[in-house]
């Protein structure tokens, strides 16, 4: 699914580059000119969790299964120009996501073993540097990177349950970059901006158990989100 995910992505930007081109008129001549332009954006995430187990895991061959949805994001644009190929840009939105995760090595029923519906509500905030070529008529393709400050808001790690009670943690913040491509689609109106971005966690996410041994937590080294998006900007 995420190679559709981004073979998708790419087609998008090759088939809007080329219906970009065939009109010669050059819109929005004036667009980048000020230092200061505003806009939103809209898009489809898939994430996933990126595991690394304990090398010496009290848990024997642990095998841990995520299985992600299609999620959505939303959220404002406040770009800077900090020369006339590079961008400073703020992009605070909510992302929001689910997934199902399946403890095989754990021993009982599929209650024990499952926990449906892991839910991420995202408040995504990243400070992004966006490097663009000179504009080609009515387009002009970017690359971008940047970190970002991430709120969980269906974070439940300050409760007292854990696995033992079928209860699945997550921390609340956490940190991660994205890279991505993209391609700058000045219209009349407005300018579209589809891009395809990587974005990856920096800390841990898990809240471990309390209880010591879990047969959940323990083998579990490292737990962070990695997802690819698609993102659809309105300047």
């Amino acid at each position: 699914m995420t190679k559709q995910f981004i073979i998708f992505g790419f087609l998008l930007l090759i088939m809007s580059n080329a219906f970009a081109q065939k009109d010669r008129i050059e819109n929005l001549p004036s667009f980048d000119k000020p230092r200061f332009h505003y806009g939103f954006y809209l898009g489809l995430n898939r994430n996933d969790f990126k595991l690394d187990y304990r090398p010496n895991s009290s848990t024997n061959n642990p095998n841990i299964v995520v299985e992600p949805s299609i999620g959505f994001n939303v959220g404002l644009i406040a770009d800077y120009r900090l020369h006339k190929n590079i961008n400073l840009r703020f992009e605070p939105g909510l992302m929001t996501n689910t997934k199902t995760i399946t403890f095989n090595h754990v021993v009982g029923t599929d209650a024990q073993r499952i926990r449906e519906d892991v839910g991420s509500t995202f408040l995504h905030m990243p400070l992004i540097l966006k490097f663009s070529t000179d504009r080609l008529d009515n387009v002009r393709p970017y690359i971008l990177g940047g970190l970002s400050f991430d709120h969980n808001f269906s974070s439940n790690e300050d409760q007292q349950d854990d696995n033992t009670s079928g209860e699945f943690r997550m921390k609340s913040s956490n940190f991660m970059y994205e890279v991505g491509i993209g391609i700058d689609i000045y219209l009349q109106y407005f300018k579209f901006s589809p891009s395809i971005r990587g974005v990856f966690a920096i800390t841990d996410e898990l809240k471990y158990d309390d209880a010591s041994p879990s047969q959940w937590t323990d083998p579990i080294n490292y737990m962070g989100t990695r997802g690819v998006f698609l993102h659809f900007a309105f300047e």
